[in-house]
């Protein structure tokens, strides 16, 4: 018997003002994008499709024991990696695959504050936080694959702390 994902996803969105909170600054993020198709990548519990824009089609993905939809498209028009490439040992694979079929990238990350020591940051986490990224090395990252930064802030702070989102456009040669 197949489990009820869309039931999951109805639950997940009666549970937390919070999550609802987030969702909608990073919804309304990347709405210039107009992105119908959408993978979201390390998705965790899936808060960001639960407050999905009902025309927007979200495929979750995580390598955690959460409830997921799995990758059911061959492109996307919007890739996010909400808190998520910090913990990415290396970009390869399936995470490589995807940024290659994708027209935007979005992404939050912590980003170390100028003049704040490493060790004594909120998000220094050796185990957890494989990377740490200023704002040159993240472009950096998705240069390489031909994306253009166009448009970042600190949209989520408060509540969080130095956390910053960003979102590329694909740049075509």
């Amino acid at each position: 018997m197949k489990y009820d994902v869309d039931y999951y996803y109805n639950l997940l969105r009666l549970q937390t003002e919070h999550a609802r909170h987030i969702s909608g600054i990073r919804w309304r993020f990347v709405k210039e994008c107009n992105a119908k198709v959408v993978l979201d990548y390390g998705c965790g519990v899936g808060f960001f499709k639960a407050f999905a824009p009902p025309d927007v089609e979200v495929d979750t993905y995580d390598i955690g024991p959460y409830v997921m939809t799995g990758i059911n498209h061959d492109d996307y028009g919007l890739l996010c990696l909400w808190d998520v490439i910090e913990h990415v040992p290396c970009i390869d694979g399936d995470l490589e695959h995807y940024i290659h079929v994708s027209e935007h990238i979005a992404l939050s990350i912590p980003m170390l504050p100028k003049g704040k020591k490493l060790k004594a940051w909120k998000h220094f986490k050796p185990g957890e936080h494989l990377h740490y990224f200023n704002d040159e090395a993240i472009d950096a990252l998705f240069g390489r694959y031909n994306f253009k930064r166009i448009k970042d802030g600190f949209l989520e702070c408060p509540p969080r702390v130095d956390v910053k989102s960003i979102l590329y456009k694909y740049i075509r040669d």
